[in-house]
């Protein structure tokens, strides 16, 4: 018989309760954590099991909503994973989807998450990257605007100016001139 404590903590869906238990739902055969948003089961079709493993040995399959078998990155884990993944690939078609998916995570946690560490958002994050790397092809090559644009991700010259001008408060070209005027 199950105990009130865990069976009011999953009808809340208390993630305080993650880690502590996972509960098991004969009639489909999945298990969750105890947060999980899916819908609550009847009492006398769910089942407590102590780990994940001893949930999946008695023959439940992992919820595909709360994926109670992922481990739960702590916070500064998904951060820093979110910068490797926009450092390394800031020029390719990145997304919160995209970046969400291949941390295992929701879009709505990893944007909450990374702007709570990195007091700004993954976009914010992307943009500040690209436009870095935009400032340095702009001082250290004689590429072009449609260039530079494509190597940093932007999908063509016009968008490249307008944000580079609204992150710098000047245009490419001018930049660029700037800098060979100085050196």
């Amino acid at each position: 018989m199950m105990n009130d404590e865990f069976w009011q903590a999953i009808l809340a869906c208390d993630a305080s309760y993650d880690g502590s238990f996972f509960y098991g739902v004969r009639t489909t055969g999945v298990y969750c954590r105890p947060s999980c948003k899916s819908k609550n089961p009847k009492r006398e079709n769910a089942r407590i099991f102590a780990t994940a493993n001893e949930a999946a040995a008695s023959g439940f399959r992992p919820c595909k909503r709360c994926r109670p078998d992922a481990v739960k990155w702590p916070d500064e884990e998904v951060t820093a994973g979110v910068k490797r993944i926009i450092e390394r690939r800031y020029h390719e078609p990145l997304t919160l989807s995209s970046l969400a998916l291949e941390l295992h995570i929701s879009p709505y946690h990893l944007h909450r998450v990374f702007k709570r560490m990195a007091g700004r958002t993954p976009n914010d994050y992307l943009r500040d990257t690209r436009m870095d790397a935009a400032q340095k092809l702009l001082e250290g090559t004689d590429s072009s605007m449609a260039e530079i644009a494509l190597k940093v991700g932007m999908p063509n010259a016009a968008h490249f100016s307008t944000v580079f001008q609204k992150h710098f408060g000047i245009a490419p070209s001018a930049f660029r001139n700037r800098m060979r005027y100085l050196s």
